[in-house]
C-alpha cells in the first residue's frame, strides 16, 4: 500500500466497497486523490485548490478532445498493420504448423533463515526453436530493491513516492556462484549483470532443434520490507508472514518475434515467462507453515496425522474445513515434534513461475471443487471487522471463482488454488495468489476473484505482460466482471467500472492508447489502461457488436488455441475475426491502438414534406453502429440501426424517416455506448430511456 498511507485507507473505507473496488482493479488511479487528502488546512484554500484543478483538468480535456475528433474515414477502416502470418503463426490466429517454445525446468534448494533467503537452482533449457543460442539471458528481479537500480533511480525521477518501490540498502540479489554444462562437464562460463539482467554465454553454440543446457546459480537475498507491493514481510501479532515471489533467478523468455525478450524490470511492468516443471524444496524453521505453487510431496514428514485428515476431509466438503483452527495458529501441537528445520517439497508441472508463503502464525482452512484443493491462509487479525466478514469467507470466495471461469472458459488444470493474506495488496502467481490481509467484504471478493482471475491470463494464456498489459489485467478484469454478476445474484460488482458513461471519461483522461507497453504508461494512468478500458472494450464487443454467444466461442477459442503457448495481439484479433466471420480491425483500431473517443451526434432535424430528415454525425475518432429512437407526435415510438459501414465514405449520415411529425430523437436510448457527449445525442422533446445495467 505503498503511497497511500494510514489517512488514505481511513478514508478509502469510509467511501465504502465501491471505492474500495476501484482500488483493486485500477490501484493507481486514485493515488491523485488520496495524495491531496488532507483532513487539516483552510476549507477556502482548499475550495480554491480544488476549482483550480478542475478548470485546469476541463482545459486539457478539451485540448485533448480537439486533436482526437477528426474522423477519417479511410484511416479508421484500414486494415491494422498486422505482422505477416507465417509457418509459426497462421492467418487464422492459430499456432502455425511450424510453431514452437522454449522450455524451461528449475530445481530449487533453499533455506529461509531469519529474513534471508539463500540456495542454489539448477536450470535445464530446452532450445526447441530453429536458431543456435551463444548466451542465455536471466531475471535478477530483486535487483530492482537495490537503492542504485534503474527502477529506483525512475522512481526519483517520479518525485520518489511509487506503488511498486521498497527500495533498501542491502537489496538484490548476491550472485555467489554460476556453473554451465559446456562440454559435458560443468564449468564456469563468463556471464556479465546489469541491473536486474544477467547474460550467461555459453562458449559453444547451443544447437537448435531440442538441445538442452544445464545452468546451476548459487544466489541469495534480504527479503524487502515491501517488495513492490508484489511480495515482502509482514509483523503479525506473534509472529511474521512471507510472501515470496522474484525470489529466484529466472529465464528470459525466447520467441519467434522478438528473439530474447530480454528488458530491465522497473517495477511496473511484468513478466514474459517461459513454461516448465518445477521440483522446489523449501527449508523453514519447524514452527512455520508452507503453501506454495504445486503440490506438496511430503506431507507426512512436514503436517501432523490431524492436519492431513482434515485435509482429506477438506477435498470433500464444498464448506471450508479448518485445518489449523484459529485458536490453534502458533501452538506447538500443530507442528511434527523436533526442533530442526523442516525441508517442504513442492512439485509443479508445465507453469510458467513458482511462489510461495510461510508464517509461524497461519490460520489454514480448505474446501474441494472436483479434484482441486481451495485453501487460504491468513493470520487472526484478518478474520471479522467492521466492514463485513474477513478472511474466514476466502475460501468460498476463491472456490467461486475456479468453479465459475472453469465452466465458463476453460477447465482450472492444476491441483490446488490457494489464497494468502499478507503485505501484498494483490498479485497472482501459478496456483497461489497474495492478497491484503487487511481486505474485507466485497472488497475481498474482489481481489481474490481478479488475482485468481489470472489463472487464466496470464498463467495459462501465456501472453507478454511487458509489452501488452491489457492482454492481461484487460483480460482478466473483462472475465471479473461475469463472475462478479453471478456471484452478486444478477448486479454487476464491477458496474460502475464497466458502466459506458465511466468508459467515456476514462477514454477522455489518458493522453495514451491501450496498446502502449506497461512500463511506459504513466502510473496515474495504469488503472485506466490497462485494467478498466480494455475490459470495458471487451464487454461493449460482446454485448453490442457479436453478441455474447459468438463473442464467446471465439474468446473460449483463442484460450484453446494459446493455452500454454506465448500469442500476440495478432492472434487474438485474428481468432476473433475466424470465429465471428466479422471484419473487426475498425474496431480494435479505435478502442485499443488509436488514442480516440467516441461522440456521436445528431446534426439536424428537418421536415420535408411527408418526411423527417435527420442528419447523423460522427465527431469522434471512432466509428460504431448507431442507434436511434424516433418518438413521433403522436406518441409512435421507432427504431433505427446505422451500420458501422455507413461511416465509411464520411463522418455524415442521413436518415430519412417517412411519417408524421418528430417530436424526438435519441442516439443510444439505452445508454450503452460510451459516447463522450451526450448532450448531443438528443434533439426535441420526450423522456428518455435507459436500458438496465448489464
Amino acid at each position: 500500500m505503498k503511497g497511500i498511507g494510514a489517512a488514505g485507507m481511513r478514508a478509502l473505507h469510509a467511501a465504502g466497497p465501491v471505492a474500495l473496488l476501484m482500488l483493486v482493479l485500477s490501484p493507481l488511479a486514485v493515488l491523485p486523490s488520496l495524495a491531496g487528502f488532507s483532513p487539516a488546512g483552510g476549507l477556502a484554500a482548499q475550495e480554491g485548490q480544488r476549482e483550480a484543478r478542475e478548470t485546469a483538468e476541463a482545459a486539457e480535456l478539451a485540448r485533448r478532445d480537439s486533436l482526437r475528433r477528426i474522423f477519417d474515414p479511410a484511416g479508421a477502416f484500414e486494415p491494422l498493420d498486422l505482422p505477416e502470418p507465417g509457418e509459426f503463426r497462421d492467418a487464422a490466429g492459430a499456432p502455425g504448423e511450424a510453431y514452437w517454445q522454449q522450455r524451461v525446468d528449475y530445481h530449487i534448494r533453499v533455506t529461509l533463515d531469519d529474513d534471508r533467503i539463500e540456495g542454489t537452482e539448477r536450470i535445464t533449457y530446452t532450445n526447441n526453436s530453429p536458431d543456435s543460442l551463444t548466451s542465455i539471458w536471466v531475471q535478477l528481479d530483486q535487483n530492482l530493491f537495490r537503492e542504485t537500480s534503474y527502477g529506483a533511480l525512475r522512481a526519483e525521477e517520479l518525485g520518489g513516492e511509487v506503488r511498486h518501490g521498497g527500495f533498501f540498502k542491502d537489496g538484490g540479489f548476491v550472485i555467489s556462484g554460476v556453473r554451465a554444462d559446456l562440454g559435458g562437464e560443468m564449468t564456469v562460463p563468463e556471464y556479465r549483470t546489469e541491473d536486474t539482467m544477467m547474460e550467461i554465454l555459453l562458449g559453444e553454440p547451443l544447437p537448435p532443434g531440442g538441445s538442452q543446457v544445464e545452468v546451476e546459480i548459487d544466489f541469495a537475498f534480504e527479503i524487502p520490507e515491501t517488495g513492490g507491493d508484489r511480495m515482502g514481510k509482514l509483523d503479525i501479532r506473534g509472529g511474521i508472514i512471507y510472501q515470496l515471489a522474484q525470489w529466484y533467478p529466472r529465464v528470459f523468455t525466447y520467441d519467434d518475434v522478438n528473439g530474447w525478450n530480454q528488458s530491465p524490470f522497473l517495477g511496473q511492468g511484468e513478466w514474459y515467462l517461459e513454461y516448465g516443471d518445477f521440483d522446489v524444496e523449501l527449508t523453514v524453521p519447524r514452527d512455520f507453515i508452507v503453501v506454495a505453487t504445486g503440490e506438496l510431496l511430503n506431507p507426512e514428514e512436514v503436517l501432523t496425522l490431524m492436519q492431513r485428515e482434515r485435509l482429506a476431509e477438506a477435498r470433500l466438503s464444498e464448506e471450508a474445513v479448518h485445518i489449523i483452527r484459529p485458536d490453534e495458529a502458533g501452538e506447538d501441537h500443530t507442528r511434527p515434534p523436533g526442533e530442526a528445520p523442516l525441508t517442504w517439497r513442492f512439485r509443479a508441472e508445465n507453469v510458467r513461475d513458482f511462489a510461495w508463503a510461510t508464517s509461524d502464525r497461519f490460520v489454514w482452512d480448505a474446501a474441494g471443487w472436483e479434484d482441486v484443493l481451495i485453501m487460504s491462509a491468513y493470520p487472526q487479525e484478518s478474520i471479522g471487522g467492521p466492514a463485513g466478514s474477513g478472511w474466514e469467507r476466502s475460501t468460498e470466495y476463491l472456490r467461486h471463482s475456479v468453479r465459475y471461469y472453469s465452466e465458463k472458459w476453460l477447465r482450472y488444470p492444476y491441483p490446488v488454488a490457494i489464497n494468502v493474506a499478507g503485505l501484498a495488496l494483490g498479485m497472482e502467481y501459478p496456483m497461489i495468489v497474495f492478497c491484503s490481509w487487511r481486505s474485507r467484504g466485497a472488497f475481498l471478493f474482489a481481489v481474490t476473484d481478479h488475482e485468481i482471475g489470472h489463472t487464466w491470463f496470464p498463467m495459462i494464456v501465456g501472453s507478454d505482460e511487458r509489452r501488452y498489459a491489457w492482454m492481461d489485467e484487460g483480460f482478466n478484469t473483462f472475465i471479473n466482471y461475469y463472475s462478479g454478476i453471478e456471484f452478486a445474484g444478477g448486479e454487476p460488482i464491477l458496474g460502475q467500472l464497466m458502466s459506458p458513461a465511466q468508459i467515456a471519461t476514462d477514454t477522455r483522461l489518458p493522453s495514451s492508447p491501450v496498446y502502449t507497453p506497461a512500463d511506459s504508461i504513466p502510473e496515474a494512468d495504469i488503472g485506466v489502461l490497462a485494467y478498466n478500458k480494455p475490459a470495458a472494450v471487451l464487454v461493449l464487443l460482446r454485448e453490442e457488436i457479436l453478441g455474447p454467444d459468438v463473442f464467446d466461442e471465439g474468446f473460449r477459442e483463442y484460450i484453446r488455441r494459446w493455452a500454454y503457448k506465448h500469442p500476440q495481439p495478432a492472434d487474438f484479433i485474428r481468432t476473433m475475426e475466424d470465429v465471428s466471420g466479422q471484419d473487426l480491425d475498425w474496431f480494435f483500431r479505435g478502442w485499443i491502438y488509436d488514442d480516440a473517443i467516441l461522440d456521436q451526434a445528431i446534426a439536424s432535424v428537418t421536415r420535408v414534406g411527408d418526411t423527417t430528415r435527420v442528419v447523423f454525425e460522427n465527431r469522434g475518432g471512432i466509428p460504431m453502429p448507431l442507434e436511434a429512437r424516433i418518438l413521433f407526435q403522436d406518441g409512435e415510438e421507432q427504431r433505427y440501426e446505422v451500420p458501422v459501414d455507413a461511416w465509411q465514405v464520411d463522418g455524415t449520415y442521413v436518415l430519412e424517416v417517412p411519417g408524421g411529425p418528430v417530436r424526438n430523437v435519441q442516439i443510444d436510448p439505452d445508454g450503452v455506448m460510451p459516447d463522450v457527449n451526450r448532450g448531443n445525442n438528443v434533439w426535441g422533446r420526450g423522456i428518455l430511456g435507459r436500458r438496465p445495467p448489464r
